[in-house]
């Protein structure tokens, strides 16, 4: 991977605009961070792990969960915050090694944040660093309930890459993702998870309803059969989901060479219907889906790694034993 200079030490971050070097003050405006405000190195130095979803509000549980997940611990009197209360945009929370970013809704949304990720990455100089999306989708022929890691992205003409406009003309980015994560993500289910894991194509609309193809959206100019015979011939093509952040996600990560995965769980299957039925405790439930398997990624790295370099009263010795120990505290607390 090409290292790009940064001060005295190098990042892993890759076609870096040139622009940003030369600036002595960088504003993470959406963020509410910068490089001339903040010792981002000091902050996000020791960063490995980014991981994005839709809302605060998940963000914010996936960050509680990770913390129990890896035994970070705050130091005493400590406790989470999100760094980037006053954008009034994007939460988010540091855990260790781990960031815990809500993305918004949508590709211009999901593309403003990445951007300003990326910076983050670069002023920080992280080396290495993988991003997951955690998210939700409409399943093509999946059931809710359900995980889809996306080989890979198109857009809604199947289109392989991302088509954006710069400086009036159209610019194409492939929307790539990295095969060998994708397959040590599914590598890591179990018998006894509650999904089934299916890996392939994820088309990513401009739209919920009618980019999507539904029937329930305030305008619909097709009939139930043009919807089907859309979804049939998308299907097989290999799609198996629809969502609308994967393209962008896909395009940047590959465009910064990143390595990303975006892994989603199906609230529906779309053959049946276009509508979420499913009761709000079960959606809340599946939505966990994506952070239990993505924490068992981070887990099984760190434990690789021996344990978590986290600043101030952080320090875990042994994941494993920590999880034995917890599991045993458990068992003992359910006896009672």
């Amino acid at each position: 991977m090409e290292l790009v200079s940064c001060g005295d030490e190098e990042t892993t971050i890759t076609r870096l605009n040139p622009h940003v070097r030369e600036m002595t003050s960088d504003i993470l405006y959406h963020l509410a961070l910068g490089s001339g405000s903040h010792d981002l190195h000091a902050m996000f130095g020791d960063v490995k792990f980014v991981c994005m979803g839709g809302t605060p509000r998940r963000m914010e549980q996936f960050a509680h969960f990770i913390m129990k997940e890896i035994g970070y611990q705050l130091p005493t009197g400590a406790q989470l915050l999100d760094i980037s209360l006053h954008s009034y945009r994007y939460s988010m929370f540091k855990v260790g090694p781990v960031l815990s970013v809500s993305h918004g809704m949508g590709m211009p949304s999901v593309g403003i944040l990445l951007h300003e990720m990326i910076k983050l990455m670069y002023h920080a100089r992280v080396k290495n660093p993988t991003f997951f999306r955690l998210g939700t989708c409409g399943g093509i022929g999946i059931d809710g309930g359900n995980l889809v890691i996306t080989e890979s992205a198109v857009d809604g003409l199947m289109n392989p890459y991302l088509e954006q406009a710069i400086l009036g003309e159209i610019q194409k980015r492939p929307g790539l993702l990295d095969p060998e994560l994708a397959a040590e993500l599914k590598a890591l289910s179990t018998p006894e998870d509650p999904w089934q894991i299916y890996s392939g194509k994820t088309m990513c609309t401009t739209d919920f309803y009618e980019g999507q193809g539904r029937l329930d959206g305030a305008f619909c100019d097709y009939t139930e059969e043009d919807k089907f015979d859309f979804l049939r011939k998308i299907h097989a093509e290999g799609i198996i989901n629809m969502e609308m952040e994967s393209l962008m996600f896909a395009a940047l990560c590959h465009h910064a060479g990143i390595r990303g995965a975006v892994i989603c769980v199906t609230l529906l299957n779309r053959m049946k219907g276009d509508q979420v039925t499913a009761e709000k405790s079960q959606q809340m439930e599946w939505q966990e889906y994506p952070q239990r398997l993505v924490a068992r990624y981070i887990r099984q790295q760190l434990e690789a790694a021996d344990g978590v370099g986290s600043g101030a009263g952080g320090l875990i010795r042994s994941l494993s034993q920590l999880h034995l120990t917890r599991q045993t505290s458990e068992q003992f607390a359910s006896s009672e």
